[in-house]
């Protein structure tokens, strides 16, 4: 967990809920959504600054291992951590826990791409943005990566 920085704190509503109790896939991706904005931000890529840029930020790949359920009542922490900083894009993740037990309840690996919105293609990172990504970069052994081995 070294490393990790706090990106979202909230808690498992029942409509987040699905049919066997627990929350549904849809939730985990949206909550790890908040905390992915929270991140960005921290790098200095804020809602003001991509708009006043004609900047955006796009999802090009996502993975999720789910670890343990969440029910309505729970309340949940993600903490982020890049692993890469490329040119045009990051590649980070997500360790989503259970605020009360510490239990790893899922993580997700995702990488985004920064994009000029006016020509709508990839563009280089701001020098200031890949600096402060840098002091976030961590190692994290990720859960389909130890299957492997």
């Amino acid at each position: 967990m070294s490393g990790l920085i706090e990106t979202y704190r909230g808690t498992v509503y029942p409509w987040h809920c699905d049919h066997m109790d627990h929350m549904n896939v849809m939730w985990y991706v949206g909550k790890f959504d908040e905390g992915t904005w929270n991140f960005f931000t921290r790098l200095g890529l804020t809602p003001r600054f991509l708009r006043e840029h004609r900047r955006g930020m796009a999802a090009v790949d996502q993975r999720i291992a789910y670890q343990r359920e969440l029910h309505a009542g729970d309340t949940v922490v993600v903490r982020t951590g890049a692993l890469e900083i490329r040119d045009k894009a990051i590649r980070f993740v997500h360790e989503m826990r259970n605020a009360e037990t510490g239990e790893v309840s899922a993580i997700t690996l995702l990488t985004g791409v920064y994009l000029d919105t006016v020509e709508r293609r990839a563009c280089v990172l701001p020098d200031e943005v890949r600096a402060r990504a840098a002091e976030h970069c961590i190692e994290y052994a990720l859960p389909w990566e130890a299957a492997t081995r």
